[in-house]
């Protein structure tokens, strides 16, 4: 395994699932944590963590709240935006959150200055916004994760410019609220893969998409 040293990490959307798992992962391997939930006054699992953990509020819709959060955090290593919603949301609502709030709130960061040189970023995407070796259509979710996919690899070469090593994700099918008790995955294991992956991330990694297992997905 790659080994991590200590640093300060961002885990955008971090109540539950995998983004409560990156928050207890890291904590315990000493960081600095920064955790956004919409209700830091009722933290739920994430006030059992023990370590350097600051929690904000942040919506990632709200522009105030990203205003906010930008001047709340600095010298970030490590930035990874879990936050996303599920089958049975609005379709604009999707969108908004899965597609445009990951660019808006990593170009915002860059913006402020609160990526460190060098500094990873990780959007989490899915297998199921990949359009190549599909003959039909992606659902509204797939659509709205290729739509990030697209974003992404435009603004990709402009991030590398300015000194971010960025990916998206496939986290893998996980037993999570969205994933399902189907799934095969459990939490813990996605994101003890995640963190070897970001560990290891170097600026050949730069704008491709990635699984957790460290396995270079199609587009």
């Amino acid at each position: 395994m790659t080994p991590s040293i200590p640093g300060r990490v961002l885990v955008v959307g971090a109540s539950r699932g995998i983004g409560l798992e990156l928050v207890r992962q890291y904590l315990e391997q000493g960081w600095e944590v920064h955790a956004t939930t919409r209700t830091p006054d009722q933290p739920g699992q994430l006030a059992e963590l023990a370590g350097d953990l600051q929690l904000h509020a942040f919506d990632v819709r709200d522009g105030a709240q990203l205003a906010l959060l930008v001047r709340s955090v600095a010298a970030l290593d490590v930035v990874i935006h879990n936050a996303g919603v599920g089958s049975g949301t609005p379709r604009a609502e999707m969108m908004a959150v899965n597609a445009d709030a990951p660019i808006r709130t990593i170009e915002a960061l860059l913006e402020a200055g609160a990526i460190s040189p060098g500094g990873k970023v990780v959007l989490v995407t899915s297998q199921l916004g990949a359009r190549r070796g599909r003959a039909g259509g992606l659902g509204d979710y797939g659509d709205s994760k290729a739509a990030l996919n697209d974003e992404f690899r435009r603004r990709a070469p402009g991030w590398a410019a300015r000194g971010l090593i960025a990916i998206v994700l496939h986290p893998g099918w996980v037993r999570t609220d969205m994933g399902g008790r189907a799934a095969p995955l459990r939490v813990e294991e996605s994101v003890a893969g995640i963190r070897e992956l970001v560990a290891g991330l170097t600026e050949a990694d730069h704008g491709r998409f990635w699984t957790w297992e460290g396995r270079e997905h199609s587009w």
